[in-house]
């Protein structure tokens, strides 16, 4: 995962969202609870910029990228952390 939404679900998590970083095993439930939370709140909604719709001066729309919704975007790091805490190893990410 790369740039804004990194970063917003890194904060969502109670983290400041600096890269490189990590978040220890015992503190991952939390950070957990915290994400989960803040993607209710969401509810379908995307702090990260979208693409503006498509107008009829578009050439082709079929090659506009489909919006992503941070909670989609959420997903693989969602699955990471309740496997790190399942194994109870702390979380880091870097800049790719």
């Amino acid at each position: 995962m790369h740039g804004e939404a990194a970063v917003a679900l890194l904060r969502s998590m109670g983290h400041t969202g600096t890269v490189p970083g990590a978040i220890l095993a015992r503190d991952l439930p939390d950070a957990l609870a915290r994400l989960e939370r803040a993607l209710e709140t969401m509810g379908h909604s995307s702090p990260v910029p979208v693409p503006p719709p498509a107008t009829p001066d578009d050439e082709d729309e079929r090659e506009r990228e489909p919006v992503i919704t941070l909670q989609k975007r959420a997903v693989p790091l969602l699955d990471m952390l309740r496997t790190a805490i399942a194994r109870d190893s702390d979380l880091m990410w870097e800049r790719g």
